[in-house]
């Protein structure tokens, strides 16, 4: 169905270029000699309509060092979806804490609100839910259950740049919100992070933590707190400073193509695009995500599926694994520090007792992802897409055969 390359992605401009050379002809290249960092930090606070930003390395240090400023310590358990980026759970054990892991909801993909006080014990510190590929979780359930357990909420922002729960930017509904600037990323400076609150002292502990537990304006050899260095550099802000002007244009043009998509796509027997609830005032489309349903298309398999959308020339995957499954949790969970935090017993019980057949079904047999920078084509691209499955829809049958040969 199509030869032609979809849109490349990371973007760049001549404002790009040029703040980059402005950057290395001034030497100024680290946070402690630049101001870009401190003026894209405003400028991203504004945008997510939080008091105060800070950027980091990446959004897995923001996610770990957003743990350590709500008071996450070693013993304590944190609600996470097991749906997502491998940063969202590791970033837990790295603080020593235990992810307990809630399904997700069949409809959106994000964590079922429904499942989560069937999780929460004595032990449970935080929820970290995760506005996966863009669309905001369902946040009022949320922060109705975390004020009746008295727990913190983060929130995992790293795919849901510009994204809104009710008119409300994500990363300033929770305690503490985390982003991403890696190079998939909606806002990309090939790594990098940020986090975002209205919270001052949470936001001054990010700070020394990011930065080798100095002080706001404190002396260079002076450590009063615990840190390290997770600092971004002056680079990575001149390249995130020239992208500022144009996404809200892509976030638009990302939005129209994705409704376009999901109306004609919802005509196809076996294609089912995700829900989007009324509480999602803007999604943000990191990833168009829909489901498949083998039978609908007389047998081929979800991979097989995948394989032939991408022999049609559309990019796609069939994305994550159940977080789980993956081996570094069993060791982690393994290790002489966790046993003696958790015990041998509970650690045991812990793993039988995970239940998510929502998160199975979708990383098994249905969830088939696009890339955003698809989203940036124009009508003619998106119409491409619809006649590459349609064209799969009428060989089904074929396919399936092919496959069991």
């Amino acid at each position: 169905v199509r030869k032609n390359s979809f849109p490349p992605w990371p973007q760049f401009d001549k404002l790009q270029e040029k703040n980059l050379l402005q950057v290395l002809r001034s030497g100024k290249w680290g946070r402690h000699e630049g101001n870009l960092i401190s003026e894209f930090e405003q400028r991203f606070a504004e945008l997510c309509e939080v008091k105060r930003s800070l950027m980091v390395s990446s959004g897995s240090t923001a996610l770990q060092i957003a743990l350590g400023a709500t008071g996450v310590e070693a013993g304590d358990e944190v609600l996470v979806t097991p749906y997502t980026f491998m940063s969202t759970v590791m970033s837990v054990l790295l603080v020593s804490a235990l992810p307990v892991f809630v399904d997700i909801d069949s409809e959106t993909y994000c964590i079922d609100p429904q499942m989560i006080e069937n999780e929460i014990t004595s032990h449970t510190r935080a929820i970290l839910p995760v506005h996966l590929a863009g669309m905001p979780c369902e946040m009022g359930a949320i922060m109705n259950i975390a004020a009746e357990h008295n727990l913190v909420v983060i929130e995992d922002a790293c795919q849901a740049h510009l994204a809104e729960w009710e008119g409300r930017k994500v990363g300033g509904i929770g305690k503490i919100g985390c982003f991403s600037f890696q190079t998939s990323k909606n806002i990309s400076s090939g790594e990098g992070g940020a986090i975002t609150s209205n919270d001052s002292t949470v936001m001054d502990y990010c700070f020394y933590y990011h930065t080798c537990g100095r002080s706001r304006g404190g002396m260079w050899y002076s450590h009063p707190h615990l840190g390290s260095n997770y600092r971004m550099t002056e680079f990575q802000a001149a390249i995130l400073l020239a992208q500022l002007g144009r996404v809200k244009d892509q976030t638009a043009t990302r939005s129209k193509n994705a409704t376009y998509l999901s109306r004609e796509l919802s005509g196809i027997s076996g294609i089912d695009p995700l829900r989007i609830p009324r509480f999602v005032t803007t999604h943000a489309y990191h990833l168009y995500i829909f489901r498949y349903d083998a039978e609908a298309f007389r047998g081929p398999p979800r991979d097989i599926f995948v394989k032939a959308l991408r022999a049609e020339g559309i990019p796609c995957s069939t994305g994550y694994t159940p977080l789980y499954k993956e081996e570094f949790v069993r060791k982690a969970i393994e290790t002489r520090a966790f046993q003696k935090l958790f015990g041998r017993s509970r650690l045991n019980k812990y793993l039988s007792d995970i239940h998510c057949p929502v998160t199975e079904k979708a990383c098994n047999e249905q969830a088939v992802w696009i890339p955003q920078p698809v989203l940036l084509g124009t009508k003619k691209d998106m119409n491409n897409i619809v006649e590459a499955i349609q064209k799969i829809h009428r060989y089904g049958e074929e396919l399936n055969k092919t496959y069991h040969q």
